[in-house]
């Protein structure tokens, strides 16, 4: 079984269930699979071939979830792209992946209408010189069906994630890799044809997009899709669509029960409040529950690498529980934490979690050392350190890798150091993450340098470099930055 053949059998078994729903469009699983079928013979006719990239370039809409399965279709590889990416992040992925082809979406069209070395360009909304209209391709395109003949073993889709480096890493999956963790899903939350999933986090990200989209499309639930986040939308959202499923990050549950209308709202259709990308303290779980009137609050902690898969807490464990990651690996995942020497740890030992199953991807796209690196004996290393109390419960104590988790969202160090590094009369500097109380982390920036530094003209100038999540909130100029003997910035240090 490969995705597009997955669409294919629930247009035949669910023709009228609504399969997407974004902005008042409403596509059923037969008219998906049409609009599909439609932009995958476009892609063939602009010389689209199997193995080839496409990037999807757009917020959460419809024409995502058609993008998607239309690249699969043809045999093609999907390559999603952070909606929130600048110019030169979006060629970096295209460069490094090879590119044949781009859809993007009007909304953000502003950001890469001038990328080059791109053979076919696509874009929703009005026309323009040089791009290809996509609602007039799957106008003319034929209805011909096409089968899809890759097996589950084949490469499906890269997702590009930053490394410490600077760089993004494309991690390779196949469709085994992504059927692996939407069954788990599927089987751990409860997901059914009736199920009506709220998709507000970006489908580039893995868990919303292999995790809860796809889990959907499995089963033949209803996706109903918003291409942004705002609190109020997350109430109107389930009020109006009844939904039953929903994934977010941390800050989306915390900055939504601050909302006094919360408290009169309608959220008896929900069955799932599921959250990820940080844990939530004792107090903030209390401060959850209450507004939003549940105790079924559930986390899911989990790798990009590994599908994502990892762990799972559940809303009865959190009492006691909360900050915890849960004490087993999920449906299909094995999880160990383990010592230098590859050893399982002793209750309270600090060890490293590595995570073993289907999920786990095929491998870092043309960079084989690194991905010799994560893997050991087949066991994908995560680079957390965590440690099991006497109860089996798992609590993250630290991570190997300096990454900063703002809203859910992964923030690399030493891209914003560079950056910060170019601006004259900076020497040096540390970017770390430090506690917010609704974005788990924010960015703060120390740095060392000659003479004054407006801020303002400083921000200006990152504004220019940088997305706008990845700059620092928070500066602070200081003599010299700490070091150890070998010369190394003790992050530790700062943060304390």
């Amino acid at each position: 079984m490969n995705s597009s053949n997955l669409l294919a059998r629930n247009a035949r078994k669910y023709p009228t269930n609504e399969a997407v729903v974004c902005l008042g469009k409403r596509l059923t699983y037969q008219e998906l699979d049409e609009q599909a079928t439609r932009l995958a013979n476009a892609l063939l006719a602009q010389g689209v071939q199997q193995g080839e990239k496409v990037i999807i370039f757009m917020p959460n809409v419809s024409e995502f979830v058609v993008s998607y399965f239309a690249i699969q279709r043809i045999g093609a590889i999907v390559v999603p792209v952070n909606a929130k990416f600048m110019l030169q992040d979006v060629e970096y992925v295209a460069n490094h992946s090879e590119a044949k082809a781009i859809i993007a979406h009007e909304a953000i069209f502003a950001a890469i209408e001038n990328i080059e070395d791109i053979a076919v360009k696509i874009k929703t909304g009005q026309d323009t010189e040089g791009w290809l209209h996509y609602d007039t391709l799957l106008k003319q395109a034929s209805s011909e069906a096409i089968e899809c003949q890759l097996k589950e073993d084949d490469p499906s889709t890269i997702l590009y994630t930053s490394g410490t480096t600077g760089k993004p890493k494309g991690v390779l999956f196949s469709y085994r890799n992504i059927l692996a963790v939407a069954h788990m899903i599927a089987i751990e939350m409860e997901v059914k044809p009736e199920s009506r999933i709220l998709l507000m986090m970006p489908l580039t990200h893995s868990a919303p997009l292999h995790l809860f989209l796809m889990a959907g499309v499995l089963v033949g639930s209803t996706n109903v899709l918003t291409p942004t986040f705002t609190p109020d939308l997350f109430i109107d959202s389930i009020e109006q669509e009844k939904t039953t499923h929903f994934f977010g990050a941390p800050v989306a549950y915390l900055l939504t029960a601050g909302l006094p209308r919360l408290q009169e709202a309608d959220l008896s259709s929900m069955q799932w409040w599921v959250y990820g990308g940080a844990p939530l303290s004792q107090n903030e779980v209390h401060f959850v529950q209450k507004a939003f009137r549940t105790n079924n609050l559930t986390c899911v902690y989990g790798l990009t690498e590994a599908g994502p898969s990892g762990s799972l807490l559940f809303g009865y464990e959190h009492a006691e529980k909360a900050g915890s990651i849960g004490r087993r690996a999920p449906f299909g995942t094995e999880l160990r934490i383990v010592n230098e020497n590859g050893e399982d740890v002793v209750t309270g030992e600090i060890g490293e979690i590595v995570l073993y199953g289907e999920g786990n991807m095929l491998g870092y796209y043309k960079d084989e050392a690194a991905t010799k690196a994560t893997f050991v004996n087949g066991w994908l290393k995560s680079g957390d350190l965590a440690t099991v109390d006497e109860d089996g419960y798992i609590w993250i104590v630290d991570r190997k890798k300096d990454v900063i988790i703002s809203g859910g969202v992964n923030i690399y160090p030493k891209e914003v150091e560079d950056c910060l590094l170019s601006y004259e009369g900076i020497f040096e500097v540390a970017v770390i993450g430090i506690p917010h109380p609704q974005w788990g982390e924010t960015v703060k920036a120390v740095y060392a340098a000659k003479a004054a530094i407006d801020e303002e003209a400083l921000k200006a100038y990152l504004e220019k470099h940088l997305a706008k999540y990845k700059i620092p909130r928070i500066y602070e100029r200081v003599e010299a930055l700490p070091r150890n003997a070998s010369g190394k910035i003790l992050k530790q240090t700062l943060k304390s």
